[in-house]
């Protein structure tokens, strides 16, 4: 029940009798430690049961935890360093086994290496012979190309000219009534050229058959460049 006085309150009944006790409490504690000098106060004996986990004792764990992580890390890192040496030496090992393997087939003696023989030059390719027909105008032809080799002069027409009168384009043509005749030398072949002359000019080459066509051809254009400048300038019997 609150006083009616504004900001003091009214004690109860109740209120009264539990501060006496109290009072009457503190005084009993005060007349029990008032005690004779040299007298020990004898504290009332209570039990405590113990319990099973104390913080020093979770402390204790946790640190013995730790020590066994930190162990095993250090043992993985050791392991790992481990193996990267043994892997180092063991390259190293192999670097050096394969340098002396070098070395040693460097410094073997070496059979000298035999000069490969210079190569042949090529045979020169055989000029083609050039085909020129069995015939008046194929001799003559041919005689032209061999007379030309040799810087002797003479004409398709001029000898052409000058065989049609000796033989008519005969080649085995044969003269036995004339004075080379009766000295016995008789004029042969398609230009008519008797057995000494035929020697004394014949053209290398060519063959040493006076009846040949082109070795009488020219032998006897040979005689005539010598003799008139060119079987173009013989118009008879020369």
């Amino acid at each position: 029940m609150r006083s009616t006085t504004t900001g003091t309150a009214r004690l109860t009944t109740l209120h009264k009798l539990s501060a006496a006790g109290l009072t009457a409490a503190a005084g009993a504690a005060a007349l029990a430690f008032a005690v004779t000098p040299g007298q020990a106060a004898e504290a009332p004996s209570i039990a405590v049961k113990p319990v099973a986990w104390t913080t020093t004792d979770l402390g204790a764990h946790d640190h013995v935890g730790t020590q066994s992580d930190q162990a095993a890390a250090q043992a993985k890192t050791d392991a790992a360093a481990a193996k990267v040496k043994a892997d180092a030496a063991a390259k190293a090992k192999a670097d050096k086994a394969r340098a002396d393997q070098q070395a040693a087939s460097r410094s073997q003696a070496r059979t000298p290496v035999k000069p490969a023989a210079p190569a042949k030059p090529a045979a020169p390719a055989a000029p083609v012979k050039k085909a020129y027909a069995d015939n008046l105008d194929g001799w003559i032809k041919e005689s032209l190309d061999i007379l030309k080799s040799k810087n002797i002069p003479a004409t398709y027409e001029g000898i052409k000219r000058n065989v049609m009168r000796e033989s008519t384009g005969n080649p085995r043509a044969i003269n036995d009534w004339d004075i080379n005749a009766a000295n016995g030398v008789p004029s042969k072949g398609l230009l008519q050229i008797i057995d000494p002359t035929f020697k004394a000019y014949h053209v290398e080459g060519t063959s040493w058959d006076p009846y040949d066509p082109v070795a009488n051809i020219t032998a006897s254009c040979n005689y005539a460049a010598d003799k008139y400048g060119s079987m173009d300038n013989v118009n008879s019997a020369y």
